[in-house]
């Protein structure tokens, strides 16, 4: 219990950027195993490059200060383009997600030469929300996948889905548009800062 402890403290205290093995033993095997293909979310004082649990001094900057974060994949295709998305699917809870998925951020049509840089400015159909668990709801994956578009596609969201962010369909979305599957993948757990 107290190596666990220890490792626990150094983690938060080394604020996970993921080089250490022991923030990985935090997260459950299928949380951990989510992300794939080398994406990363930079915000001013967090790089995360590895599915992770944000330690507790950040979480009021990541849900009250910060912007939208860049977002970098250094595999992209400078020739194509890509489509980001970025929901919780665990609104209100994980044990209760009725409101899944809470779409937070979408953007279509991200350059691929841009996307290599961090550069995620594209049209956006959905304006990014910080992510904002409720208090005493626990922790809330925010899940970031990057798709390949396909030539000449336009995407766009139904009125439906522009009606609102809760219970969205992203696989709905994803097939609507032969998006097919992501080609990376990266999610960061976090709570009300409060909790």
């Amino acid at each position: 219990m107290h190596l666990f402890y220890t490792s626990f403290v150094l983690c938060v205290l080394s604020a996970c950027h993921m080089t250490t093995s022991t923030c990985d033993e935090l997260l459950s095997s299928e949380d951990a195993e989510f992300c794939k293909g080398k994406l990363k979310v930079i915000y001013p004082d967090l790089v995360v490059d590895k599915c992770m649990i944000i330690p507790q001094r950040i979480r009021e900057k990541i849900s009250k200060e910060w912007g939208p974060p860049q977002v970098q994949l250094p595999s992209a295709d400078e020739e194509k383009k890509y489509t980001l998305l970025m929901v919780d699917p665990d609104a209100p809870s994980r044990q209760k997600p009725s409101r899944a998925y809470w779409r937070h951020w979408l953007l279509v049509d991200i350059k691929g030469e841009a996307l290599q840089r961090g550069d995620v400015s594209a049209v956006e159909l959905s304006a990014y929300t910080r992510p904002t668990p409720p208090q005493g709801t626990g922790l809330h994956r925010y899940q970031f996948l990057i798709f390949e578009q396909p030539e000449g596609q336009s995407l766009s969201l139904s009125p439906q889905e522009n009606s609102s962010r809760g219970n969205w369909d992203p696989q709905a979305f994803v097939e609507r548009f032969g998006l097919a599957r992501p080609v990376a993948s990266l999610q960061f757990l976090t709570q009300n800062h409060k909790d």
